[in-house]
């Protein structure tokens, strides 16, 4: 099947040609999902190929690759949402599926895109010099072994290394009932280092990863080396490690991978959706205060090759910076098409998907809180007794109100304004957004942590960045010794 052209004779569709996707194919797939009256109606195309490796005791011991081709098909009717998808790209397979998604409505026909255009240039954040599928296996196999060098040889407590390389090439295309083509290439890449170290017949393990929307020249000599440094030595610093007191006090949040609490306690209830629902605490606050006026949180979708920027969301809406607290106050929500409609604003370019198989739905991409007037030394230096987090493992986090837990696997505890003593095991108990009204200081460090960050909601789950300068949060629970 010949891709259809315009009058200039230029191809539309692009990459998803070779899969006999074409102009008409697509118009007549929307036309059908418009059938029954829906409102709005669009298709994700996507084709992603993934490669796995993972080395462990010095030899590889797994090794995976994966393709997925399939299309999903929405069909949005009021607040409802229709929903079906085939990896089947022929026509009879699209137009079934378009009549399954179609199902959400019950009315007259709506005519179809007529013409479709190419919604305009999309910005190229993550441009590669080599694509992925054009790097072998024995290409990757010595970054594998680089790293476990380098692991063992930062200390000789080290008894055991695990490296997973991941990377991934998925093209997607989306194209809806009000004529728009959208095509984007999205790369992906993960490295995972875990160590575990023996001393005394006591074992400790840690582990950090670094992620990027790049090719295999993002894994530098310098950044592998800091990698491995960087994992034993979280990993090593626990044998000195102890449980904290327990009780309320200040707990000073470090640069960079603190952002999970940002992400977990506060991002999600900023997402429309639970504020749609009055699920959310944020859900009548827009307009006002939530913070200190020199707190200012962001959703980006544009630091360069980063895990979870994005040239366009997933409904093909396009994705900047949004900033949802400006100087304290609470500006808006993160919006898909859907939540964006109910409120009478335009989309903020979160509409996000796990894969075809997925609705979108509002997500967040990059969410970290800007620079402070403070210096990072100053925070410190204002705590008598108290934690400083430097790693978090896990958490738990009840979306609506935004109570949370969550597990800090290396702090240090604050005495008279300095880092004295590491501490282990500690939990960090609180309200998302009473801990966003006690932050007192924030510093000029903001640092973008690069960890393979993924986000879960709603059964899917997303790459995500996310990042903090350094913070102090007046008073939060710490778990630790009774």
């Amino acid at each position: 099947m010949n891709p259809s052209t315009s009058a200039a004779g230029v191809n539309r569709v692009g990459y998803f040609a070779r899969f006999g996707i074409d102009e008409a194919t697509i118009r007549a797939t929307l036309a059908a999902a418009l059938a029954r009256g829906g409102g709005y109606a669009d298709l994700f195309f996507q084709h992603r190929i993934s490669h796995s490796l993972g080395l462990e005791d010095g030899a590889v011991n797994r090794a995976s690759s994966s393709v997925e081709l399939g299309v999903g098909v929405r069909v949005v009717q009021g607040d409802q949402t229709g929903y079906g998808y085939t990896e089947d790209l022929s026509p009879k397979s699209l137009l079934r599926t378009a009549q399954t998604a179609a199902a959400v409505a019950d009315g007259p026909a709506r005519p179809g895109p007529v013409e479709l255009h190419v919604a305009g240039q999309l910005p190229q954040r993550y441009n590669l010099g080599v694509d992925w599928q054009d790097v072998d296996t024995q290409q990757k196999l010595p970054l594998l072994a680089q790293v476990n060098a380098l692991a063992f040889a930062a200390d000789p407590r080290v008894c055991k290394v695990s490296v997973h390389l991941a990377d991934e090439s998925s093209v997607i295309l989306i194209a809806d009932s009000h004529g728009r083509l959208t095509e984007d290439l999205q790369p992906m890449t993960l490295l995972v280092l875990t160590c575990v170290a023996e001393q005394d017949g006591r074992r400790e393990s840690n582990h950090m990863s670094l992620a990027a929307r790049s090719d295999i020249g993002f894994y530098s000599a310098d950044r592998l080396e800091k990698l491995a440094q960087d994992t034993v030595r979280r990993t090593t610093i626990l044998f000195e490690a102890a449980q904290p007191p327990a009780g309320q006090m200040p707990v000073v949040l470090g640069a960079g991978s603190s952002g999970i609490l940002l992400h977990e306690a506060i991002g999600h209830g900023l997402e429309a959706d639970f504020n749609r629902k009055n699920v959310s605490i944020y859900s009548d606050r827009i307009g006002k205060p939530i913070a200190k006026d020199f707190v200012n949180i962001v959703d980006d979708a544009t630091p360069e090759h980063a895990r979870g920027a994005i040239n366009v969301d997933d409904e093909g809406n396009a994705a900047g910076c949004t900033h949802l607290v400006h100087d304290g106050v609470l500006e808006t929500y993160l919006h898909d098409s859907i939540s964006a409609r109910h409120y009478g604003v335009q989309p903020t370019g979160n509409g996000r998907r796990e894969s075809y198989c997925h609705a979108p739905l509002p997500r967040m991409r990059a969410t970290y809180m800007l620079p402070g007037p403070h210096k990072r030394e100053e925070i410190l230096a204002s705590v008598k007794k108290g934690i400083y987090c430097d790693n978090f493992a896990n958490g738990q986090v009840q979306i609506g109100a935004g109570d949370f837990t969550f597990y800090v696997k290396n702090g240090w505890l604050i005495e008279d304004g300095k880092l004295t003593r590491p501490v282990k095991d500690v939990n960090l108990i609180g309200n998302g957004p009473k801990v966003l009204e006690d932050i007192d200081m924030v510093a000029d460090d903001l640092a973008i942590d690069q960890g393979g960050w993924t986000c879960g909601k709603d059964g899917q789950s997303v790459p995500v960045s996310q990042g903090m300068p350094t913070v102090r949060v007046g008073s939060m629970t710490v778990g630790g010794r009774g």
